[in-house]
């Protein structure tokens, strides 16, 4: 706000100024000198652009006083209103008013998005893989820097990446990223403390939502997860067995990161759900052909209790049914699997 007042008294300083100087050239000019060169003079002086003198000064001695009164004065006032403009520019792109509203106005629209708090050393791998996985999702950060910071690390992918500048502990910024539309949330800020608030906040409004939450202490986990926590993640368990895998078994790891990091394609292993009213369900996985019309590799089958089938099949034959209420999981390209989830949802 104050920034914005010396800007107005900038810009009430230039034309006062400029209104000054013109009435001056065209009182002291005599009457040769009408009000537009008078203008013209008062604008090249205070500007300062060098353009021959408009208005002859050489036989005025009064008005060449006037003229360099006009030039000290007029220098001043320049340098000052473009202080202040460059000042109001960099407030402008530091707390982007009218591209946060835009911002918002997006996030609103969404809906059956992930809520990812937290872009922190786990956070920001959280985003990167959703985006790379074309997962709908709204980022919480306490700090715009870190927005910055994780859009020039992955430039193309994250380039259109929604978010929201607030603490995530807080009701109303949860409300600002969707909350009650989200289909999801994976907590990732760097204090196990924040990590159970947020846990316990989102389990009270969303009874449904399906909550990751970092955790990095046994036993805050263990309060996650009576908090409503779906699952809790510790990075430091993460990198201890896959440091293992790396000992062990480096080819299978190998294999996985080929996977990952695949230029051409986004190979991952997926879900597709058959939701009640589905048009695979009750089908075999042959009637379907996933390998053959989409280059999806089925790799488990999974069937909803209380179908009398067993809850997971590895490997499953092309003669399994596929249940309603049950899931298919397969490896494949992300826009393969996405073809997958339209035609089981009937939007093929």
């Amino acid at each position: 706000m104050e920034l914005r007042r010396r800007l107005i008294y900038a810009g009430v300083m230039l034309l006062i100024l400029i209104s000054f100087s013109t009435l001056g050239y065209r009182l002291l000019g005599g009457p040769s000198v009408g009000l537009l060169q008078a203008l013209y003079m008062a604008v090249i002086t205070v500007a300062g652009v060098g353009y021959s003198e408009i208005v002859a000064t050489a036989n005025n001695p009064a008005l060449r006083i006037f003229n360099m009164f006009i030039v000290l004065f007029g220098v001043a006032v320049t340098v000052y209103v473009f202080s202040v403009v460059a000042a109001f520019l960099v407030e402008i792109e530091v707390t982007n008013p009218f591209w946060r509203r835009r911002m918002q106005t997006r996030v609103d629209e969404l809906k059956d998005h992930f809520i990812v708090c937290g872009l922190g050393d786990t956070g920001r791998f959280v985003v990167a893989e959703l985006q790379k996985t074309r997962t709908p999702c709204v980022v919480i950060d306490l700090s715009e820097e870190n927005v910055r910071k994780m859009q020039e690390l992955h430039v193309e992918a994250l380039r259109d990446m929604l978010y929201v500048i607030g603490d995530a502990t807080e009701e109303d910024t949860l409300e600002k990223s969707g909350l009650s539309r989200a289909k999801g949330l994976v907590t990732a800020v760097p204090h196990d403390k924040d990590n159970l608030v947020i846990t316990v906040l989102v389990r009270q409004r969303s009874p449904r939502l399906r909550i990751v939450s970092r955790s990095t202490d046994r036993k805050f986990a263990d309060r996650m997860m009576k908090a409503g926590a779906n699952a809790t993640v510790s990075p430091s368990q993460i990198g201890g067995l896959r440091m293992a895998s790396e000992a062990i078994r480096p080819h299978v790891v190998g294999f996985l990161d080929l996977l990952l990091k695949e230029q051409g394609k986004t190979l991952r292993v997926e879900e597709v759900e058959i939701k009640p009213g589905s048009p695979w369900a009750g089908k075999r996985l042959h009637e379907i052909d996933l390998k053959g019309r989409m280059n999806l590799l089925v790799l488990g089958l999974k069937h909803p209790p209380g179908s009398g089938l067993p809850e997971l099949i590895v490997n499953p034959s092309d003669h399994a049914t596929i249940t309603a209420g049950g899931v298919i999981i397969a490896l494949g390209d992300m826009p393969d699997i996405d073809r997958a989830r339209r035609e089981a949802e009937g939007r093929a």
